[in-house]
């Protein structure tokens, strides 16, 4: 199975792992699955790190190179499909970040493994059913 990992899961996976469900764990660790995140992963975790809301060390843009290093997933690539996709997506807000994650799940046909409720109201896209 092919799996999208949102924001959130991508960064619990690496500096929360206790925070993720036993089922999400179980996914993340089989070797049949493949594992995708989004470029705006990456753009997202740097905007959280300017913000303060997480701490990267010795710093944000290499402790990405280093994560996708030792990290399982692979980069799951934009395209202007995707773009268009993010404007016809049916989500409850406009965040750009959820848009661009929720059309890449859609237009890949991946599965989008997320903790965030306004992302689960989508009905175009596929999720992992968790608690």
């Amino acid at each position: 199975m092919k799996y999208l990992l949102d924001t959130h899961i991508w960064l619990w996976s690496l500096l929360e792992p206790d925070r993720l469900e036993e089922k999400i764990v179980t996914v993340l660790e089989s070797k049949d699955n493949e594992l995708f995140i989004s470029p705006i992963t990456v753009w997202e975790t740097l905007i959280l790190a300017e913000k303060g809301r997480i701490e990267l060390r010795p710093s944000p843009n290499e402790w990405i190179t280093e994560a996708l290093k030792r990290s399982p997933v692979k980069e799951a690539e934009l395209s202007h499909a995707i773009a268009i996709r993010s404007r016809f997506i049916e989500l409850p807000h406009k965040d750009p970040a959820d848009r661009f994650i929720a059309a890449t799940a859609w237009e890949n046909d991946f599965i989008l493994i997320t903790e965030d409720g306004k992302l689960k109201e989508s009905k175009q896209i596929k999720l992992l059913k968790t608690a």
